[in-house]
Order: structure tokens, then C-alpha cells, then sequence
């Protein structure tokens, strides 16, 4: 069921729980949105709201093999992947966070990446990562740093509103996180 108007506007605000593997389990990809948008915080969702593409580049991408709705997020661990978010708090658009709140999920995200260890860290909207981070000249694609334990790759922001990033090119350099990702586990 969608939700109505009323229930995007009671959404501001609130927190969408992280999907992580249980502790121990293991975590190839941990994908980081910038923050949960109205939609994804009344569904409970990452992602939800129709015309996001990440679900259809995950798939497209070879991470999953078949489309998975929003509402099955967790099933994600099983294929060793999780999303948390860099704010964890619901606005209508990213824009409207500020550069503290990002900084300070940056700080977050550290210790989440330091406590689950994922292979890669893949942080979608490289914006937002410019901020968090103060990485300015930052570019979408693998990076030559980690971020803690993880190697690093800056992903394309999956929103609709992304013209300039297709489905078709957001699913491209999506495979490309995971040749990488599965690179690492085969000797």
C-alpha cells in the first residue's frame, strides 16, 4: 500500500533501521545512502520510493538474482550485503541536512565499518561523501584510500532525480563494485 500525504508528512523525522548481517556474519558490501527520504521513513524501507533505481541496478548489477522489492530488504545480509544511511534522520530531500549532520554520520559510519568489517564500503552520492568527508575533488569509482577496513567505492546518488546518471549506467558501475567485491573473495 503507498502511503498517502499524510503519512510521508508524519515521516519526518524518523530513523530507518540499518540491514547488517547478524555480528560475525559476513558483509562484502555495505552500501550507504545519504539519508532515508520521506517514502523509505514511512514504509521502513532504504530505497522505497518509486523511481529510486538502486533495487533494479542491484539487480541489473548481478548483486541479487531477481528483482527484490524494498519491503524485502532483509534479505540482503543473506547475500552479503547491508545499507545504513550517512544521516539517519527522514527529510523530504537531502538537501536538507546540514554539513554537521553529515560530518557526524561520517563519524557514525566509521564505527559501524570498523565493527562489521565489510569488504567494500559503497557510499551512493558523491556530494554528500565530498562533505562528510571533506574530500572535494572526490569522484565517483573506486578509491585509492579505505575507510577503515574497507576499500572504498563512491557511487552515483540512485534518485530519480539524477538525470544524468541512468538506470543503465548506475547498474554498470554498480557490476563493477561487484567484480571487485568478488575479486577479493576468489584467490
Amino acid at each position: 500500500m503507498r502511503p498517502t500525504k499524510a503519512d510521508l508528512e508524519a515521516a519526518r523525522d524518523r530513523v530507518v533501521p540499518d540491514v547488517l548481517p547478524p555480528d560475525g556474519g559476513t558483509l562484502h558490501v555495505l552500501f550507504s545512502g545519504i539519508n532515508p527520504g520521506l517514502y523509505s521513513g514511512a514504509t521502513g524501507h532504504h530505497f522505497a520510493r518509486p523511481g529510486n533505481r538502486f533495487w533494479p541496478a542491484l539487480y541489473r548489477s548481478g548483486f541479487t538474482d531477481r528483482l527484490l522489492d524494498p519491503s524485502e530488504q532483509d534479505l540482503l545480509p543473506g547475500y552479503g550485503l547491508g545499507i545504513t544511511n550517512l544521516a539517519s534522520r527522514t527529510t523530504a530531500r537531502a538537501d536538507e541536512l546540514t554539513d554537521a549532520e553529515l560530518r557526524e554520520g561520517g563519524r557514525r559510519l566509521e564505527a559501524l565499518v570498523e565493527r562489521y568489517r565489510p569488504a567494500y564500503l559503497a557510499v551512493a552520492g558523491v556530494t554528500a561523501y565530498r562533505t562528510a568527508f571533506g574530500r572535494p575533488r572526490t569522484r565517483i569509482g573506486p578509491q585509492d584510500e579505505m575507510f577503515g577496513p574497507a576499500r572504498l567505492w563512491v557511487l552515483p546518488n540512485p534518485s530519480g532525480l539524477n538525470a544524468s546518471w541512468p538506470l543503465d549506467r548506475i547498474a554498470a558501475e554498480l557490476r563493477r563494485l561487484r567484480e571487485a567485491a568478488e575479486a577479493l573473495r576468489t584467490p
